[in-house]
């Protein structure tokens, strides 16, 4: 089905937490050449693909749409979705076990994947107010009132 390692390790967890992976080609032109999503599938047309963690980044705005929305043929994130797809991405990102340049790479975001590296590791987790506003995940304040781990841990992976 899919060829690279990276890209079938991603896939999987996706199809773990309810997200559908789907092998594509001809897929139209995207921000994120190769990926596309639709009906609440990201579609991955592997040979067009630049960097298999954007697939997290389209998982993302799947798992942050309303649970009503998520199927509909074309998701339409808000600039604040945007942003939580963000901080879905890397949390997905680490609870892999792989490093936060897989999906803030130096191309990325019209050239800020360095400094969003380096945003998110000094704990400036833009994109997690909105994760928490959902029930996705707590904020370190909020955790330690409930006991809890804090983002980048989530508490769920689906916009309940």
């Amino acid at each position: 089905m899919f060829e690279g390692e990276l890209v079938k390790h991603l896939v999987d967890f996706l199809a773990e937490i309810g997200i559908s992976a789907i092998p594509a080609s001809s897929i139209s032109p995207t921000l994120f050449p190769g990926l596309d999503i639709q009906r609440g599938a990201v579609l991955i047309d592997e040979t067009r693909l630049v960097n298999p963690g954007d697939i997290l980044h389209e998982a993302g705005h799947i798992a942050v749409t309303a649970p009503s929305a998520r199927y509909e043929l074309r998701v339409q994130p808000t600039g604040g979705q945007e942003v939580a797809a963000l901080a879905w991405s890397y949390a997905a990102a680490l609870h892999l076990g792989l490093p936060p340049s897989v999906v803030f790479y130096p191309a990325s975001y019209h050239d800020f994947g360095n400094e969003l590296v380096g945003n998110f590791a000094d704990g400036r987790y833009i994109g997690v107010p909105l994760l928490q506003t959902y029930g996705m995940t707590l904020d370190r304040q909020r955790a330690e009132r409930a006991g809890a781990s804090p983002y980048p841990h989530m508490l769920k992976w689906l916009r309940p």
